[in-house]
């Protein structure tokens, strides 16, 4: 069970050992608290009670603090167990898929909750960092377009310095860590450095996104293949090529900025000029938007509704679908309300 207090001027006693109880200290001193900590059963006496407004048991594996519970009672004071602070030194590589905190998996919710301190991107669900990971130190690590004020390098190496100092570390990704996140780096870098790295798989905005806006990537007897490339850069013939004859869906990240190469380069390949062309902004926000032209026309319409990043691009036969996939959904939900009434 997990609860939000706000404990601003209450005194609180913290047991446990100091590297089991880092977390509680921290949390509850986010909550407004005045902290106090015993780190051995050995000095407790039921005076450090006096004042005290909650007490809170770190599960340190010490049996010598059975006493705590006893004396709880006996002063009135509300005794709360916690679990031990996992172990610090090591690194988390959290997908935090694309945008929204609703969907962050349990792992990462578990991963983020147990964080001493959280390097985050732009793209990765951080309005509530406070709330997903009290008490942890928060660092915007974002990059924007054109605008890269803490470099690759240097991300991973204030990574590497924060567990080397004993630190639990998340590394906050939008998306899934491994796809165009540039996971792989970073995991190979602390290993390199002897850092202990765990990857938590994300929901990747690839699949998601085009979802948002009731576009399926794969569809029966429409598309039974899809496939994701990075607009980040422009392709080249050959790429073109070879997407223009694989068939089936291309979903593009990061390719607003190379669209108008992207549509080019496709035509020149081959590719229908009426192809149906999604671009889907901001998934999952409220500012949520899709323009929707074909092959030919998709870069005049990106212009004329001033698309921008964060974008996802959907190229195939499956954008038709997104009509009747809401609208079977609308008759799925009406159904529903009408056996209920029944």
């Amino acid at each position: 069970m997990n609860l939000t207090a706000d404990l601003t001027g209450q005194h609180v006693l913290v047991t446990g050992s100091a590297a089991a109880a880092r977390r509680a200290v921290r949390r509850y001193r986010s909550a407004g608290a005045t902290v106090h900590t015993l780190t051995s059963p050995a000095g407790f006496t039921p005076g450090l009670l006096d004042g005290v407004a909650l007490a809170a048991a770190v599960d340190d594996g010490d049996a010598g603090w059975a006493v705590l519970p006893v004396a709880c009672r006996r002063h009135r004071v509300l005794l709360v167990r916690e679990k031990a602070a996992a172990p610090g030194g090591q690194v988390t590589l959290v997908g935090g898929g694309p945008g929204t905190e609703e969907l962050l998996t349990a792992r990462a919710l578990e991963a983020l909750r147990e964080a001493d301190v959280v390097f985050y991107d732009r793209l990765a669900p951080h309005r509530n960092l406070d709330r997903l990971a009290p008490g942890a130190e928060l660092v915007d690590v974002g990059k924007r377009p054109g605008h890269h004020p803490v470099g690759q390098a240097r991300i991973e190496q204030l990574m590497i310095e924060s567990a080397r100092a004993g630190h639990n570390v998340v590394r906050l990704k939008g998306g899934d860590p491994f796809v165009f996140g540039r996971g792989g780096e970073e995991a190979a870098s602390c290993a390199r450095a002897g850092i202990p790295v765990t990857v938590v798989s994300g929901v990747t905005s690839a699949i998601a996104v085009p979802a948002a806006a009731g576009i399926p990537v794969t569809h029966r007897e429409v598309s039974h293949l899809f496939t994701v490339v990075s607009g980040h850069q422009p392709l080249t013939s050959e790429e073109h090529e070879h997407l223009a004859g694989l068939g089936g869906t291309i979903v593009v990240l990061m390719g607003v900025g190379t669209l108008p190469q992207l549509a080019a380069g496709l035509r020149r390949a081959g590719m229908r000029a009426d192809m149906p062309v999604a671009v889907v902004e901001r998934g999952y926000s409220d500012s949520q938007r899709t323009t929707v032209s074909d092959l030919s026309g998709i870069v005049t319409a990106a212009a004329a509704a001033r698309c921008k990043s964060p974008a996802v691009l959907v190229i195939g036969e499956v954008v038709r679908q997104a009509g009747s996939c809401r609208a079977q959904a609308a008759q799925l939900a009406g159904l529903a309300g009408r056996l209920e009434a029944v």
